[in-house]
């Protein structure tokens, strides 16, 4: 079994105290878990508390987490995936 490939990974801690932190991993072969082939970790947060994230962490699928609110969510694309995320970071009402 080939190793996963890191797709994308980037960082940015802001002057707020803000953290946006984004990880895709492409899997050597999809699952019916993954179908997709991905695993991945969007993150926003701040002072050690994730407020947005988006992950399909193993055995939960892929998953949407605003504030305290976990909920299904429809991976299509990573494009998608991303400006789904930008959107609820938007919609929380950071990175002002």
């Amino acid at each position: 079994m080939a190793k996963a490939i890191l797709e994308l990974h980037t960082k940015r801690e802001y002057a707020s105290g803000e953290i946006v932190e984004l990880t895709i991993w492409r899997l050597s072969e999809a699952s019916p878990e993954r179908p997709h082939g991905l695993k991945y970790s969007l993150f926003y947060g701040r002072d050690g508390r994730r407020i947005v994230g988006y992950d399909n962490e193993r055995g939960k699928g892929d998953q949407r987490h605003l504030l305290d609110i976990e909920e299904e969510y429809a991976f299509t694309t990573i494009e998608n995936l991303i400006a789904d995320f930008l959107k609820s970071v938007e919609k929380i009402g950071g990175l002002k």
